[in-house]
């Protein structure tokens, strides 16, 4: 593999999407990634959409990674486990505090199997507190972040909920960061460490800056949720959805000239960006009424011209005609041996000048058992005795259309 990361080697006991995401980045970075699984395979293998034995859930979580599958409870697991963490720079995992102890792996254990390692953990709400023995799925974080509040409805005032897994996938990416920075510190250092990552702590630092600044100083707070009162920046025109936006008086002017509303240039509500963030719901609503006289394209066009941010709301299949997409390359057709051909939108970071390509798609559960085990040194006769114990476990894909090998 190629790639920054190239010649790291990651150990993924996570699960479900959180985990998972963040293996997945460094997989794409070129980093060696070895999933352990339990016997009945991640949970994201038996939900959504289902092909030839793959599931779109574990797919898109789970590219460029090699599955070993066993029953870590077994002795014969443990140490394989075991030993696999003395030949990897980073261990991941993301079971509920205390787990990961009872199963007989825990970061003071890994370390003394391999001092060097970077050893890091993901949890809901970090190892102690009131809530650290919960179970966690996203909208959880999102209630207690203040994410489900930013999304209140303007004129019920209940809270709504982010229609995406926002707080897996953001928790992901800070702990893929996290786990880079701690791999450059044990380059200059040689020591190794943990890399400790809560959702919680993530969001609240993910919504801190506009949608919480309002808090920051102590004694003046005021209330963050007046610069969500105003309506969100969603248009309907003549014959569709558009946002635009404008925040510095020349964006404001070119908005005002593409709309043909000159006028509203030198009204006393809007002249400064301090007026117009204090009149914003009036702001947005004579923005939407005007709006709704133009064709998009037409006043699209208008904007572009005006040096105003805007563009049309695509629908999630509409996205990848847009030229825009289509000059990015962002989807990167794969044609797989088992699967057939599959989409699947490119590693979004481009390193010199080059877009990243993804090297493997998601592994079936188990298929690298022998590979992994004969490079720890397992001879054939004892990966055959492990499958016979069922300490080992595989799941070959529900098609005869071929092989990836």
């Amino acid at each position: 593999m190629t790639g920054p990361l190239s010649g790291v080697r990651v150990l993924d006991l996570t699960t479900m999407v959180s985990g998972p995401i963040a293996t997945m980045l460094l997989a794409d970075q070129g980093a060696e990634v070895i999933k352990v699984e339990a016997p009945g395979g991640d949970y994201m293998r038996r939900v959504g959409v289902k092909h030839r034995g793959m599931s779109t859930s574990f797919l898109t979580c789970n590219r460029g990674k090699r599955s070993l599958c066993l029953d870590i409870k077994r002795p014969e697991g443990l140490e394989i486990v075991k030993q696999l963490a003395s030949t990897v720079d980073v261990f991941v995992q993301n079971f509920r505090p205390g787990a990961i102890q009872r199963m007989g792996l825990s970061r003071e254990t890994v370390s003394d199997i391999r001092p060097d390692i970077i050893y890091a953990s993901i949890s809901g709400f970090g190892d102690t507190g009131p809530c650290s023995h919960q179970r966690v799925y996203d909208p959880v974080i999102q209630a207690l972040s203040g994410m489900a509040d930013v999304q209140m409805d303007q004129h019920s005032g209940l809270p709504r909920m982010v229609r995406t897994i926002i707080c897996d996938k953001t928790s992901a990416l800070a702990t893929a960061q996290s786990i880079t920075a701690a791999l450059f510190r044990r380059e200059r250092t040689g020591k190794g460490g943990h890399v400790g990552v809560a959702m919680l702590d993530v969001m609240i630092g993910f919504l801190w800056p506009e949608a919480m600044a309002s808090l920051s100083f102590i004694g003046k707070e005021e209330d963050p949720a007046h610069s969500q009162r105003s309506p969100d920046l969603v248009f309907k025109s003549q014959d569709g959805y558009l946002t635009a936006g404008a925040i510095s008086d020349l964006e404001w002017e070119g908005m005002c000239r593409a709309l043909d509303r000159t006028d509203l240039i030198e009204d006393p509500r809007f002249k400064t960006a301090a007026e117009r963030a204090h009149n914003s719901a009036e702001r947005r609503q004579i923005t939407s009424d005007e709006i709704s006289n133009w064709p998009s394209a037409e006043l699209l066009a208008r904007f572009d011209t005006e040096g105003v941010a805007a563009a049309p709301i695509l629908n999630r299949t509409g996205i990848m005609d847009h030229p825009q997409v289509i000059e990015n390359r962002i989807f990167q057709p794969i044609e797989d041996g088992v699967l057939g051909p599959v989409r699947m939108p490119r590693p979004a970071t481009i390193f010199d000048d080059q877009a990243t390509s993804i090297s493997t798609l998601a592994p079936f559960k188990g298929d690298d058992n022998t590979a992994i085990l004969t490079e720890i040194g397992y001879q054939p006769e004892q990966i055959t005795q492990l499958n016979n114990a069922n300490v080992l476990f595989d799941s070959p894909p529900t098609t005869d259309q071929g092989s990836r090998s």
